[in-house]
């Protein structure tokens, strides 16, 4: 194919490119011909001359020695730093004592994730004593449990009332250095509150206040409220809340909820009211959240105005209203119905109630609302419409726990139908929920109205058999019934078994004696005054020892307590003089290994120059005398330091001579 008239000049331009110049035309560095041009020659097309190209290249180099890469200007900072470690940005000094942060929830992540789903399996399993347990061993392994993790644990703790191992579980945490969160202090709160604490509780609030790298929530303040109302500190709780608005929170309608529980319980109808007008004022004249509306109520039944009361009730369920009612707002104008003549329009009210409940989306109906219709229940002697409605709990997806089952339980029993009340206590096994001291304390005190002391018997054994601590109170109505049925020696027996976990007083001890007495049982007397001196805590009051001198005056024993307290105070002299022995030969150990630490000169020759006395036949140095043994240790001091001079100097003239060399 003949070539194009372009194409030909194309490769006319080529071949005079490839031609050498002539060497007049060279630069004068250039004193060679260049090479032979190349297929990567044909790079140079992109500029229109070699000069242009070469001026590029010059361009190129200056602008990496003005900007270098940034590959080789990361490898010269290192350089750098590892050359001048001292002019490195130092970190700020952090104080050793500040507290903590709590971390984040994005520490929930890998091998930490892991174990925070395996001890949620055991919370699940309702095995708490392995997930603390799995916890504490957690903190010191590779594998750190989150604060989330511990807080999971110490949720499932407070929800089963083991406060005991709550604030085990805590203090321990705490000792680790896990720092603690908000959650942490609300359940540490909501713990010292339901064991009746509420000084302790209020403690922690004023350490958080100070201490802690962050604020309260309002939860805490709900928490903190509601635990103050409860323990009847309705002063504290007011101050509370003014503290509240102090720090900028929104009011809360369900601290002023709480507030207004308090008044109604002190019977303050006033007070009721100057909360409301208060809440009110503060969200611009009306109340959307309908959790007062119930309290507000009680506040007209207080007044006798049950007119105004209903009026109320309508205001805030109507079909027209405005207020906003969650179950717990629903339960409160519940109670206010069924505790004042109104349980038909509570049952109304109940029944919407739950056509309206519709999970997940719609919450009307808890565990609180069929608590207060059974109790209203049994408030009208209608028990087992009571005992009915509480076993449709599981219909509405609510599980009762152990504080439902002790209000409907405590209910049967205080009207005489015990059968009733231990078929609903079998139940709670079925349903795991664990039983309380509560719950056996009442069925241990029906057994012994109805005339049945080995089932109260039973009942407090199987308390102490779960592990629970049954209160002096329940173990003294215990005994004092067993007595009271001619069952001494039972009653003895469960005095030898908890004489060891509880705190006796002197009452008790004085009970079980009398009891022994009356029967002419001095040996188990003599028993119990034995174990009553071992007991420091208690004090053998004079009464009580012209008591017990009296009961053995009437079969001529009467020596055999003063024989009892003899060999008792010659017991305890003897262990204090073993205790005395002991830590002298402690220090004498401690002695020992001081000497073996000294320095074996000292020691060494005095041992070879008393070998070579005694071998020499001169005495030895145990039989010198004592001025002689303390001349011959000052000789030996002085002879040591001779030494020890000489050495110096003859080390010191030896440097010199090298210096001088």
């Amino acid at each position: 194919m003949a070539l194009s008239k372009p194409n030909t000049f194309f490769i006319t331009h080529l071949k005079t490119l490839a031609k050498p110049p002539h060497r007049c035309q060279l630069p004068l560095p250039l004193r060679h011909p260049p090479p032979p041009p190349s297929f990567v020659s044909l790079r140079l097309l992109s500029f229109a001359t070699p000069e242009d190209a070469a001026a590029e290249r010059r361009r190129r180099k200056r602008r990496l020695r003005i900007e270098p890469p940034l590959s080789s200007l990361h490898r010269t900072r290192q350089q750098q730093q590892q050359q001048s470690p001292s002019t490195q940005p130092q970190k700020p000094h952090q104080n050793p004592n500040a507290p903590k942060l709590p971390e984040h929830v994005s520490a929930l992540t890998g091998n930490r994730l892991n174990l925070h789903n395996k001890i949620l399996t055991l919370i699940r399993e309702n095995d708490l004593e392995e997930a603390a347990l799995y916890t504490r061993h957690s903190i010191y392994s590779n594998c750190r449990p989150t604060i989330f993790t511990v807080n999971s644990v110490l949720n499932a703790l407070l929800r089963q009332s083991k406060y005991s191992d709550l604030l085990s579980l805590h203090r321990f945490i705490t000792q680790a250095g896990v720092a603690p969160n908000i959650i942490t202090h609300n359940l540490v709160f909501q713990t010292y509150l339901d064991c009746r604490k509420p000084d302790t509780a209020m403690e922690h609030y004023k350490q958080l206040i100070n201490d802690a790298p962050f604020n309260p929530s309002p939860t805490t303040y709900r928490i903190l409220v509601k635990g103050l109302v409860d323990n009847g500190r309705l002063e504290r709780a007011l101050e509370l809340k003014d503290e509240m608005s102090e720090k900028g929170f929104a009011p809360d309608p369900f601290v002023y909820h709480y507030l207004m529980v308090g008044c109604v319980r002190n019977s303050n109808a006033d007070g009721v009211f100057e909360l409301y007008e208060e809440l009110k004022e503060k969200l611009g004249g009306f109340v959307e959240d309908g959790v007062v509306y119930g309290s507000l109520m009680k506040g007209y039944f207080l007044k006798g105005m049950e007119k105004e009361a209903m009026e109320c009730y309508e205001e805030a369920v109507g079909e027209n209203s405005r207020v906003k009612l969650s179950a717990v707002a629903y339960n409160s104008v519940l109670d206010a119905l069924s505790k004042n003549g109104k349980l038909d329009e509570a049952l109304k009210l109940f029944d919407r109630m739950t056509k309206e409940h519709n999970p997940p989306r719609r919450l009307a109906v808890n565990l609180g609302s069929f608590n207060v219709i059974a109790e209203g229940y049994c408030g009208q002697e209608r028990f087992g419409d009571a005992i009915e409605v509480f076993r449709k709990m599981g219909d509405y997806r609510c599980s009762p726990d152990t504080l439902s089952f002790n209000v409907l339980i405590e209910q049967l029993c205080n009207n005489g139908m015990l059968s009733e009340a231990e078929e609903l206590y079998g139940e709670m096994g079925e349903k795991e929920v664990n039983p309380d001291e509560f719950t056996f304390g009442l069925l241990m005190d029906t057994c012994f109205k109805e005339n049945r002391p080995d089932n109260a018997a039973a009942y407090f054994r199987k308390m102490v058999d779960s592990k629970l601590r049954p209160s002096l109170a329940v173990y003294n109505r215990l005994v004092d019934g067993l007595v009271k049925v001619g069952k001494v020696d039972e009653a003895k027996s469960f005095f030898d078994l908890m004489v060891k976990k509880l705190k006796m007083d002197i009452a008790s001890y004085e009970f079980i004696m009398k009891a022994l007495s009356e029967l002419g049982k001095l040996d188990e007397v003599l028993n119990v005054v034995d174990t009553l001196l071992d007991d420091d805590g208690v004090e053998f009051t004079e009464e009580l020892q012209e008591f017990v001198k009296g009961e053995l005056r009437k079969e001529g024993r009467e020596d055999d307590l003063a024989k009892l307290i003899e060999g008792k105070e010659r017991q305890k002299a003897e262990a204090k003089a073993k205790e005395a022995e002991a830590a002298e030969a402690a220090k004498r150990s401690a002695r020992a290994a001081v000497s073996s630490l000294l320095p074996s000169k000292l020691f060494g020759n005095r041992e070879s120059e008393s070998d070579s006395a005694d071998a020499n036949g001169n005495p030895s140095a145990v039989e010198a005398s004592p001025v002689e043994s303390s001349s011959s240790l000052e000789s030996d001091k002085v002879k040591i330091k001779g030494k020890t001079s000489a050495d110096t100097e003859a080390r010191t003239d030896g440097t010199t001579s090298q210096v001088t060399a």
